[in-house]
C-alpha cells in the first residue's frame, strides 16, 4: 500500500490497485444459459467504448495512477468482439492511465470464431500475455443449444491460431451437466481438452437462472437441468483426469498446470483490493464492494455526463468479512487456517473424505477435496454458524 492509502474502520483501504478489471459487455448474441449485463450488437462500437472508459477512469479519478498493475483482465461479455483494432485502442487507453508491471498477467476473454492470425498478432502487441477461450463443449449438438457461434473444430483451429500467434498461455472453459437428454459424452470432452493441452481449465456446473433463455425453457417445462448425481459424477471426473495429467485442482472451479494459476482471478480468492471498470463491473476497495450500472446505455450515458458510473455500493459488516472469509478459505486448495476448537469440530468431515486437516508451521489448515467441494455451500455455512458461536 502506498503513503497516500486511507484507513477506514481498521482496514485499509488503497489509492492505488495492483488489479483492475475491465467488463466489455459485447455479444454477438445471447447464449442461453447467460444472466450476465451485456450488450448484443453485430456492430461493436468500440471508439465510443474506449473513450468511455478513459471516461470512468478520469470520473472516478484512477487516471495517473502510477503503482503499476499485477493484473488486467478484459471480461464480458466478449471481449474479442472488439477486434484487433478495438482491443488495441481500449488497452491503449487502459495504459494511459496506469502503468503495468513488467511480467504482468494481462488476459482477453475470447471466443473461438474471433480468434485470427490478425486478432492474435494485435491482442499480442498491446501487451496481452494470456487468452481464456470460452470452449464450453466439444460436441456440436450441445454448442448449438448454447447459442454458440462456434462448432468444436472452431474451437481447436482457435488454439492452433493462438500458439502460433505466440499466444501460449491460455485457459479453456468448459461447461460440464448439461441435459441428460444429449447423452454427452462427457470423458470425451475431457480427452479432447487434454489434448490441446492448454496452461489452466475452468470448468462450470450449468446452473438454471430465471432471466434467460434456459430459464425460460426450464419454467416451461421444456427443458430438465441434470440431476445432481450427473453433476457430481461429472466434477469427480474432471478432477480425476485432469489431476491423473498433471493438473493442480487448486479452486473449486479451476484447474492449473504447476506455476500456471490464474494471478487474477486469486487476488479475488485471497479478499484482494482491486478496481473494476465498465458497465456492471464490480470492485473491492478493501472496505467496501461496489457495482457499476449494469446497462451499456446507461453506464456511457453517465461517464459521458462525468459521473462515476456507480450503481449501488455496500460496506461489508465485522459477520460478512467473517463468512466471506470461510467461503474464500474453503474455495482453494490454500485452505483455511482453523483453532483446534474447529479442527475438532471438522473431526467429521475428515471421515467423510470432504476435507483433510493440514499442519502447515505453526498453522492448521483445512482443505476441501473434490467430494468436499461439492457441498461447498454447507461446509461454509456450518463452520460460518460454529465460529460466530451460539
Amino acid at each position: 500500500m502506498s503513503a497516500a492509502d486511507a484507513t477506514v474502520g481498521g482496514a485499509t483501504v488503497p489509492a492505488t490497485y495492483a488489479h483492475v478489471y475491465l467488463h466489455v459487455p459485447f455479444c454477438a448474441r445471447r447464449c442461453s444459459y447467460c444472466d450476465f449485463a451485456i450488450a448484443v450488437r453485430r456492430e461493436v462500437p468500440w471508439r465510443a467504448f474506449a473513450g468511455a472508459v478513459a471516461r470512468e477512469c478520469d470520473a472516478r479519478g484512477v487516471s495517473g495512477q502510477r503503482e503499476p498493475l499485477a493484473t488486467l483482465y478484459l471480461g464480458g461479455g466478449t471481449p474479442s468482439r472488439l477486434g484487433p483494432a478495438g482491443a488495441r485502442a481500449v488497452l491503449d487507453a487502459l495504459h494511459e492511465r496506469f502503468a503495468v508491471a513488467p511480467g504482468a498477467e494481462v488476459t482477453l476473454e475470447a471466443n473461438p470464431e474471433d480468434i485470427t492470425a490478425e486478432a492474435v498478432a494485435a491482442w499480442h502487441g498491446s501487451g496481452v500475455t494470456r487468452l481464456s477461450l470460452g470452449v464450453q463443449s466439444f460436441d456440436d449438438q450441445v454448442l448449438t443449444w448454447m447459442h454458440r457461434v462456434h462448432d468444436a473444430a472452431g474451437a481447436e483451429r482457435a488454439v492452433r491460431t493462438a500458439r502460433d500467434g505466440g499466444l501460449t498461455a491460455y485457459s479453456l472453459d468448459l461447461i460440464f451437466a448439461t441435459p441428460e437428454r444429449f447423452a454427452r459424452d462427457w470423458e470425451r470432452d475431457l480427452d479432447r481438452l487434454l489434448e490441446l493441452a492448454p496452461d489452466h481449465v475452468s470448468l462450470y456446473g450449468l446452473t438454471v437462472e430465471p432471466h434467460t433463455p434456459l430459464g425460460r425453457w426450464h419454467a416451461r417445462g421444456e427443458e430438465r437441468e441434470a440431476s445432481e448425481e450427473v453433476y457430481a459424477r461429472e466434477f469427480l471426473l474432471a478432477h480425476e483426469r485432469l489431476t491423473a495429467a498433471g493438473y493442480e485442482h487448486y479452486e473449486v472451479s479451476s484447474f492449473a498446470r504447476p506455476g500456471k494459476r490464474a494471478r487474477h482471478n486469486s487476488a479475488y480468492w485471497r479478499g484482494v483490493p482491486y478496481l473494476g471498470l465498465g458497465p456492471s463491473a464490480h470492485g473491492f476497495d478493501g472496505v467496501s464492494r461496489r457495482w457499476n450500472l449494469d446497462a451499456y446505455v446507461a453506464w456511457e450515458s453517465a461517464v459521458a455526463a462525468g459521473h462515476d458510473p456507480v450503481g449501488g455500493e455496500e460496506a461489508l459488516s465485522g459477520d460478512s468479512r467473517a463468512a466471506e472469509a470461510v467461503y474464500l478459505g474453503l474455495r482453494t486448495s490454500d485452505g483455511l487456517s482453523v483453532s483446534p476448537a474447529e479442527a475438532d469440530y471438522a473431526s467429521a468431515w475428515v471421515e467423510a473424505g470432504w476435507v483433510t486437516l493440514q499442519p502447515t508451521g505453526a498453522d492448521l489448515r483445512l482443505i476441501c477435496t473434490a467430494h468436499g467441494w461439492l457441498r461447498l455451500d454447507a461446509l461454509a455455512a456450518a463452520l460460518t454458524a460454529f465460529r460466530s458461536g451460539p
